[in-house]
């Protein structure tokens, strides 16, 4: 296994009297990635258990990114049980009330619905800020800074939950984009704007007509009060909420796990995006990180180029070309 010791400086991570939460979402398989991952790790680990980007793993890189802003004890880990042996020797700090480890894979959804209810039973009034286990910034000032202005905003008791997007550079077919439409407020770092319409993974032509419009890739980070989150949840999926709503009262830890994996096994796979952002988005605004080099790695052509344009060096690419994927690297190497 791969073990990974994380100092965190001492910083300031609250405002006023709510408290700033972190959701890390680290569940994902990774299939796409896994001929990579099998190369460097040599097994089946997900690439958020990998050290692709050099030195740490792609985990312990986020965990050291928001530590900057939000304390480690207010940082909660959404896992799933299958991927304990990939997780295990890397979180072994971490006390059992701050990870959430789903009897398996069944999407975001529920993934996200579940750690927005621990934190809700830890603290009521707590701000939260959902990450992606897998992303790369160039630029991670820029990110935080972002983050924090969200925070700021969410401070607000009538605030929307905020999502942050990177700005666009090419009419990327493979990205989520987001649609701003008129402005909520000036009172932010950036414009804070209502969100128009969601387009997920559109054709080229549609694409490059987002690009020209001056839309934004969505990063999948979102900002806002618990609250705002699960009201949001409940009233897109009032189903599912209620058959996770119990996860409020069960009166000790060890008794979620057994309750979940008999919820997990009448699941269907359930997509955040799809079946609440799409439906929510009067509930929602959306404002810029602009460009802060952000990447989603999802296939190995992406991550390749990452690689290529941030100049980290890894053993299993060699001087011209993926060992794994055959990309060739030059000097104008694109996604």
């Amino acid at each position: 296994m791969i073990r990974n010791q994380i100092n965190y400086a001492p910083q300031e991570h609250s405002s006023g009297n709510r408290q700033r939460w972190a959701i890390i979402l680290a569940g994902g398989d990774g299939v796409r990635l896994r001929s990579l991952t099998r190369t460097i790790s040599g097994d089946d680990r997900p690439k958020q258990f990998s050290p692709i980007l050099g030195g740490h793993t792609l985990l312990a890189q986020t965990r050291l990114r928001i530590a900057k802003s939000i304390a480690p004890d207010k940082t909660i880990f959404v896992l799933t049980k299958p991927h304990e042996p990939f997780f295990a020797d890397e979180l072994t700090m971490v006390p059992p009330q701050q990870m959430v480890v789903q009897p398996a894979n069944r999407g975001t959804l529920p993934a996200i619905l579940w750690s927005l209810l621990r934190v809700a039973r830890l603290d009521t009034t707590a701000l939260v800020a959902l990450f992606p286990s897998d992303h790369y910034y160039a630029d991670e000032e820029k990110f935080m800074a972002g983050v924090v202005s969200a925070f700021n905003f969410a401070e607000k008791d009538t605030a929307p939950v905020i999502l942050l997007g990177a700005a666009a550079k090419h009419a990327e077919t493979e990205y989520g984009w987001i649609e701003p439409g008129s402005t909520i407020s000036e009172d932010f770092d950036g414009r804070l704007m209502h969100v128009k319409q969601f387009w997920e993974k559109p054709p080229y032509e549609i694409a490059k007509r987002l690009l020209n419009q001056g839309c934004f890739w969505n990063t999948f980070v979102m900002v806002g009060s618990v609250r705002a989150f699960l009201d949001m949840i409940r009233r897109a999926c009032a189903g599912l909420y209620g058959a996770f709503e119990p996860l409020l009262s069960l009166p000790r830890l060890e008794l979620v796990y057994d309750f979940m994996r008999s919820v997990y096994d009448q699941l269907p796979t359930a997509d955040f995006s799809k079946q609440v952002l799409s439906v929510s988005t009067e509930a929602l605004a959306v404002a810029s990180l602009g460009d802060s080099g952000w990447s989603d790695l999802g296939d190995p052509r992406r991550l390749i180029t990452t690689l290529h344009e941030s100049g980290i060096e890894n053993p299993w690419v060699d001087s011209g070309t993926c060992s794994r994927c055959g990309v060739t690297l030059g000097a104008t190497a694109s996604c």
